[in-house]
């Protein structure tokens, strides 16, 4: 891929400190030295390399707003943004969802519901990229419907034995320790706990890596979990309010998407101008017709759009305030539906070239795909929209 000759014209933002766009650089020479170069091998082998997490960890990626006695940084949901914007722009979308699916999904509950031996245990070797987390809920039977999981686990003495069924879970197929949904009670949302799991524990079986349509570079498993002992002192605060604990930390995955829309389009924006500008049809680049001025006029409005609803959830989700989680629902479908719409622009301009492999456009394109789906369908952010509004 030729470098690019066009940088997007991204406006001052009010929602950003100097401190947010030094981090923003550090994160963008990382991504261009460690993700880029790496980003087509990684697609290949379905996974990105064990060692990027240690250098993520290094670089102080995997712990943005953690106790700095941990190794985190003490830093806001706004700091989330810029890194998960920077991430996505490495033409690898499943390498930035690796290393998020760590650092927000699976650490996020852990910081705020976790015990300190647990957190001492395996939050802070995974701030450090020197263990895999990942968080397992989804189940075959239930996906958005948290409460219908049904892998049980019951206690025996000092254990919690498990057995039941995980899948489509990031990272799953090498986590070391997973951040268990599991069902410890009665049938329905009140009988839901969260354990930490260690994947070394006897009876535990990733069944297969699925083949996905995008984000290939993120592995994604079939977890099996036939009669597992742990012990219950991994259970995660209180027995019986895990699904309280998943819903109430669902705004920073769904944030996380926002973001990641946010750098995916800047980065197509970039790559459709220099196509534009250089690629020549009757006589003149294509950027001389109106028709595509337009269209990327279209294309930059729904990306800032998107930046203001993003930034936005992410200083309420920060402040704590009672309206962030409405504001990341709508910033998370709109963000699903504004960069699909880019994507599918950027393919077209870029014709048959936008076909083939060799260029970024058509993975970009798959990858958003799944966008309206992870972290909570379009469909359930327009109920919760609702919900608030009614």
């Amino acid at each position: 891929m030729p470098q690019l000759q066009t940088t997007y014209p991204r406006p001052p933002s009010s929602f950003l400190s100097d401190d947010h766009d030094d981090f923003r650089r550090t994160v963008a020479s990382f991504v261009e030295r460690e993700i880029r170069p790496n980003a087509d091998a990684w697609e290949q082998d379905g996974q990105c390399s064990r060692e990027l997490y240690a250098k993520a960890g290094a670089a102080g990626f995997l712990g943005l707003r953690y106790d700095p006695e941990l190794g985190g940084s003490g830093l806001d949901f706004m700091a989330t943004c810029v890194l998960a914007e920077e991430l996505a722009k490495g033409d690898s979308i499943g390498t930035a969802v690796a290393l998020m699916a760590q650092s927000e999904f699976a650490l996020a509950i852990l910081a705020d519901e976790a015990s300190d031996e647990l957190k001492a245990a395996w939050m802070a070797p995974a701030i450090a990229g020197e263990l895999i987390g990942a968080i397992g809920v989804s189940e075959p039977d239930a996906g958005s419907d948290v409460a219908a999981i049904t892998t049980r686990a019951r206690r025996d003495g000092g254990d919690y034995v498990i057995s039941g069924q995980k899948t489509f879970i990031s990272n799953g197929t090498r986590a070391d320790f997973i951040t268990l949904a599991v069902r410890t009670g009665e049938a329905g949302p009140r009988g839901i706990s969260l354990v930490v799991f260690p994947t070394d524990t006897p009876g535990f079986e990733v069944g297969r890596r699925l083949d996905k349509l995008g984000a290939r570079a993120s592995d994604t498993g079939e977890l099996f979990f036939d009669e597992c002992r742990i012990p219950a002192t991994n259970l995660v605060g209180e027995e019986g309010h895990g699904l309280r604990y998943i819903l109430s930390h669902f705004g920073g995955e769904r944030l996380v998407i926002a973001a990641f829309a946010v750098g995916i389009m800047e980065r197509l924006i970039e790559l459709g101008l220099d196509y534009a500008g250089s690629r020549e049809v009757f006589g003149g680049p294509i950027l001389g017709l109106q028709t595509w001025r337009h269209r990327f006029a279209e294309m930059a409005t729904r990306l800032e759009a998107t930046r203001l609803l993003a930034h936005h959830a992410a200083r309420l989700l920060s402040d704590h305030e009672p309206p962030g989680d409405m504001a990341v629902s709508m910033a998370k479908l709109h963000a699903a539906d504004a960069v699909q719409f880019v994507a599918a622009e950027v393919l077209q301009l870029h014709g048959g070239f936008g076909q083939m492999e060799e260029s970024p456009i058509p993975r970009y394109y798959r990858d958003v795909a799944g966008f309206s789906i992870g972290a909570g369908t379009s469909e359930i952010m327009r109920e919760l929209i609702a919900r608030a509004l009614i």
